[in-house]
């Protein structure tokens, strides 16, 4: 999606790395706001619905000076229903000078709804496909300014910027989250001295009477408003990629820069994109188009704009390479089916700009941007990721860089916490390749499922804690040594919105010792209150929660007890509690077992134990109490049998 920097890269180069990265990050999410300008009026087309686009072929002639378009757009498709006309969006600020069906010209209209309606000369029957060529002609519609002319050192240049609703601004299509088009050919036409630049593969160039014309092939499904114009007089900076395999060891990555920008410096930043493009396909499988190839246009928006094969962008920092080409992944490969989805477009994107900190920097760096997140996302008390349908109207909720992407990329990561990396990475390249999903359209919960079929169980409340509903927990843990090579850690937490009655997760401790030593356990914790006894190799003398930032948490509080609090009644606790079948007895190591005698609510005695692990299956539901007696005494306990 388009990103912006409202900075300039000069004075940006003044400040610090993270500094300048936070900033572009806060300005890509500002463009983002501003090109969805007018999603708030727009509703899914019912008109549009009753046909499938298979095929575009896109014939645009421009002349970078000036704001103007004439093309001709022939769009093959498939009748969902018997159909005598078909309705494509299309500003009518725009002239529609005819409409051919081979031969056949055919009567239309234009209306004030940014539609263009054409009518067959007979029906054309449910399941049956036809072609329409339409030749139109005018200056753009300029309300979202998804057709942009400006100047880069005195010269003129024409781009695009479609993303959501744009493309019916400059041509005829279907922008409905619901249709991608099969494949594409684009011809580009502009004065000799200029070059197009579009999605796909350059297929030729022609030159005749003082024009050149470029023609593109894009031979992989993609909705509309990811297809591109761009045109000025551009230089070639060209490298290749792919970590290599024996059908297709390389792929290009081709590179449109303005002439002014063709240097060491800027080539350095480009080639950055090789050792991150080595990292997805080792995370996430292929590059989604290596077929073709993959490349930066420059153009005259900030930021950048994740074009299929070929990602427009302003500058070259890194983090937003990353994000460009993760987008080829998540939002291009596979697209979010409604907006109320979006953190499955901008969330995993925002991720795999994480996963290339993680990567190339290291785990430190890591740490600290998951840091960085965390601190933004909590800055507020609730926010779900998924989208109400009246937030789905609202632009500045769609594109919330608290929620969409900050929330969205830790969500992502908490996943990858739970199910651990092997499961987690095959997950999302399943995701990736379902046929029903690769090269089209997904909803949260076709993720949901493919994340459950990898992890084995249920992750219902995961979903429902950190996507449907809304904010984080804060955790209060107490540490307390207990006895010979273990600890007590004990569990309690606080939820920052009603909508969650408690975040079960597997928690991070770092235990330290007198020396600086440390030692890290997890803890999977379910319920309010839940102790854990755990080994340490060392008498623990101060602890650290969640030190490696896996979980989205803030106001968290620790405390290190030492052995001056232990006690017997403390060093044995039984576990699970409740407990619905197995009951265990935990002591230190240091204390033995002699038996333990169960009690129901009318004081008889109904189980008797010798040993630490044992059933109460038998047992009806409800309040027991146990006597414990160990080599150290008695002690009383009671639980609860569900």
């Amino acid at each position: 999606m388009r990103k912006i920097y409202l900075t300039l890269l000069l004075v940006s180069s003044l400040f610090s790395a993270a500094q300048t990265e936070q900033e572009d990050f806060e300005h890509m999410i500002e463009a983002e706001m501003k090109s969805a300008a007018s999603i708030q009026n727009f509703q899914v087309n019912p008109n549009t619905q009753n046909y499938d686009i298979t095929y575009h072929e896109l014939r645009f002639t421009v002349n970078p000076a000036v704001y103007n378009i004439v093309g001709q757009v022939a769009t093959t498709f498939t009748a969902l229903e018997d159909m005598n006309s078909i309705i494509f969006d299309l500003t009518d600020v725009l002239t529609v000078n005819s409409v051919m069906m081979g031969a056949t010209s055919l009567t239309f209209s234009q209306y004030n709804t940014e539609e263009l309606e054409i009518n067959f000369p007979s029906t054309i029957t449910n399941g049956s496909s036809a072609t329409v060529v339409i030749n139109y002609s005018g200056a753009p519609d300029t309300d979202e300014q998804a057709f942009s002319t400006s100047t880069h050192s005195g010269t003129p240049v024409i781009y695009t910027l479609s993303e959501p609703f744009g493309a019916r601004d400059w041509w005829p299509c279907k922008q409905d989250l619901n249709d991608k088009i099969d494949n594409i050919d684009v011809y580009i036409t502009c004065p000799t001295g200029y070059i197009g630049v579009t999605n796909g593969l350059l297929q030729s160039e022609t030159t005749s009477g003082g024009m050149v014309t470029r023609h593109f092939h894009h031979g992989y499904p993609i909705p509309a408003y990811l297809i591109s114009l761009n045109v000025t007089n551009y230089v070639s900076y060209n490298i290749q990629a792919g970590l290599g395999t024996t059908q297709s060891p390389f792929f290009p990555i081709n590179n449109y820069l303005y002439p002014e920008n063709n240097n060491s410096s800027v080539q350095a930043q480009i080639d950055q994109t090789v050792p991150i493009m080595n990292v997805f396909e080792d995370k996430f499988g292929p590059y989604p188009y290596r077929n073709e190839q993959y490349g930066h246009v420059q153009f005259g928006w900030g930021g950048g704009m994740e074009h299929a094969t070929m990602s427009s962008m302003v500058s070259f920092p890194r983090s937003l390479i990353a994000h460009e080409l993760g987008h080829q992944w998540f939002g291009n490969r596979v697209t979010c089916g409604t907006w109320k989805d979006i953190w499955l477009n901008e969330g995993l994107t925002e991720y795999t700009a994480g996963i290339v900190v993680e990567e190339l920097d290291g785990a430190t760096s890591f740490v600290s941007w998951k840091n960085s997140k965390i601190n933004n996302i909590t800055s507020q008390p609730g926010g779900a990721l998924y989208l109400t349908d009246s937030e789905a109207l609202n632009v500045n909720r769609i594109f919330s860089g608290r929620l969409s992407y900050n929330k969205g990329s830790m969500v992502t990561h908490m996943l990858r916490w739970v199910m651990g990396d092997t499961n987690f990475f095959q997950a999302l390249q399943n995701y990736l390749t379902d046929p029903n999903l690769s090269y089209a359209y997904a909803i949260t919960s076709d993720l949901q499922s493919h994340v459950e079929a990898v992890h084995g169980s249920s992750l219902n409340e995961f979903f429902n804690d950190w996507v449907y509903n809304q904010g984080y927990p804060s955790y209060d843990i107490t540490v307390q040594n207990w006895g010979a090579g273990q600890v007590k850690i004990t569990v309690n937490q606080t939820q920052s919105h009603a909508s969650v009655s408690f975040f079960e997760m597997p928690l991070e401790i770092r235990l330290f010792d007198s020396g600086g030593s440390s030692h890290d356990v997890v803890v999977n914790n379910t319920f309010n209150g839940q102790e854990f006894i755990v080994a340490s190799p060392f008498v623990v003398t101060s602890s650290e929660f969640d030190p490696n930032k896996h979980i989205i948490s803030k106001n968290n509080n620790t405390t290190t007890l030492g052995n001056d609090t232990f006690d017997l009644n403390q060093s044995i606790s039984l576990y699970p509690n409740p407990s619905n079948n197995i009951l265990n007895v935990k002591l230190p190591n240091t204390i033995l077992l002699k038996s333990i005698e169960i009690y129901n609510g009318l004081g008889q005695l109904v189980l008797k134990e010798e040993n630490t692990s044992f059933s109460i299956l038998k047992l009806n539901d409800g309040v027991y109490h146990a006597k414990i007696k160990t080599s150290e005494g008695l002690i009383h306990k009671n639980f609860i049998k569900k």
